[in-house]
């Protein structure tokens, strides 16, 4: 079953690479201005009035091998037996709880970076010499 999935990514990664590569090299519709006078039409396979060009069928084709990868992705991604999930399912983590000190009940205490006051002596120390 790996290899099937390995082979299935390897043709999906190949076609978008193709895909980017055809889609940069192609012109836009009216992307000459030898287009807007009736020249535009030389670059297709079937004439002036013809379908499409040979890039863009072939970025349709490799556009549709890239969606039936992905499909094909997301099918067998499912489609795994219940016991070969995730490796983090099976992982318990315990942490050790430090104790909590109690809590004090005044306002500032409970604002964040503000720590408790400290008590301070407002009488004034003597001078010395007097």
């Amino acid at each position: 079953m790996s290899m099937v999935l390995t082979l299935i990514l390897v043709v999906q990664m190949l076609s978008a690479l193709a895909m980017i590569g055809l889609i940069l090299i192609q012109h836009g519709k009216g992307a000459d201005m030898g287009a807007a006078f009736g020249s535009g039409g030389s670059g297709s396979l079937f004439g002036a009035t013809g379908g499409a060009n040979f890039l863009s069928r072939t970025t349709a084709v490799l556009a549709a091998v890239f969606f039936v990868c992905t499909l094909l992705l997301a099918y067998f991604s499912n489609a795994r037996p219940a016991s070969s999930g995730s490796v983090l399912e099976g992982a318990v983590v315990t942490m050790p709880v430090a104790p909590v000190a109690p809590a004090d009940t005044s306002t500032a205490a409970q604002i964040p970076g503000n720590a408790p006051a400290a008590k301070t002596d407002n009488t004034v120390p003597p001078v010395p010499g007097k």
